[in-house]
């Protein structure tokens, strides 16, 4: 199923993402923030179940910021499944 998360403290203003019916992610997008960084860690997660990246972004902080754009992906992901 496609998810859209609109996050909250960070550079990036968006994140699309898929997570198939086993749980697993199949593909995350962000919109803004550190291109490279955010591109490379949507490549990572590919193939991974979406509650093994929660367990490894949350709590990540971005400089002074109380949350990061992997934070947000985890809040992101969370909500997910819960609501699944």
């Amino acid at each position: 199923m496609l998810y859209t998360y609109q996050t909250r403290g960070t550079c990036s203003t968006q994140i699309d993402f898929e997570i198939d019916d086993q749980g697993i992610i199949q593909r995350v997008q962000f919109y803004g923030g550190c291109h490279g960084n955010l591109q490379g860690i949507s490549i990572l997660l590919r193939g991974m179940p979406a509650q093994e990246a929660i367990t490894k972004l949350q709590g990540i902080r971005c400089g002074y910021k109380n949350t990061s754009c992997p934070d947000q992906l985890a809040t992101a992901l969370r909500q997910a499944l819960e609501n699944k």
